[in-house]
């Protein structure tokens, strides 16, 4: 069974993401910021991250890049809401395997992270 991590700082989308992706058979982790996200995958080792862009005390692309120092092999998927693009392109540059706009589609989530596990 996969593990992954879910971060994001707004505790709904947590429970929604852990919901769906529960259901899809995966083993699931949280992380409400990206200080506590760094921390979670250096303990844990999810074998994929679903990472959103934009938190308090350290955003994505930040947690991004200590999280691809600690484990170049990394794979991690961030989530952005719409109009975010340019924040998209500096985080698929920093090593991001995907990105999902947010309000996601389910069935289009899932099929992002069975593609970035393969």
């Amino acid at each position: 069974m996969s593990k992954i991590m879910i971060v994001d700082d707004a505790q709904f989308t947590r429970l929604r993401l852990n919901k769906l992706l529960t259901q899809n058979g995966y083993e699931v982790i949280e992380a409400g910021d990206g200080d506590e996200a760094v921390q979670t995958y250096r303990s844990t080792k999810p074998d994929a991250v679903l990472l959103d862009i934009t938190m308090p005390y350290k955003d994505g692309l930040a947690a991004l890049a200590e999280i691809r120092a600690f484990d170049p092999q990394a794979k991690v998927v961030m989530l952005s809401a719409l109009g975010q693009q340019g924040m998209m392109l500096a985080a698929i540059k920093a090593g991001a395997k995907d990105f999902v706009v947010k309000p996601y589609n389910s069935e289009q989530l899932i099929k992002t992270v069975q593609k970035t596990l393969s």
